[in-house]
């Protein structure tokens, strides 16, 4: 069992920036596939970036070139840096680990507005 705890969610202008990050839970961290999704009210939980155990990165493409996912595996940590924020990134944010089962953790929104 993985337990996953987000935090670095809030409210932010356009154009502002925050930072996701996710503990995970378990000794073998470094071996999770991680990825951050989101989803807006009314939608699908969508894809936002994922990061292997090796370090590639995959992004959707309304998010390259804004978004950064990264890890840190002494920390257990996955972050999402997001830069030139949009009022259509408003959604709530998950974390996802995938190591022989699939994991979720609580959500955190993501509100950019004026």
């Amino acid at each position: 069992q993985v337990q996953l705890v987000e935090s670095g969610g809030g409210l932010v202008q356009p154009g502002g920036s925050l930072r996701l990050s996710c503990v995970a839970s378990g000794r073998i961290f470094s071996f999770y596939v991680m990825a951050w999704y989101r989803q807006a009210p009314g939608k699908q939980r969508d894809l936002v970036a994922s990061i292997t155990s090796g370090g590639n990165t995959n992004y959707a493409r309304s998010v390259k070139g804004r978004f950064t996912i990264s890890r840190d595996n002494a920390k257990n940590t996955v972050y999402l840096q997001m830069n030139s924020l949009e009022p259509e990134d408003t959604a709530v944010y998950y974390c996802n680990a995938v190591y022989s089962g699939d994991y979720w953790g609580q959500g955190t929104q993501v509100t950019v507005s004026s």
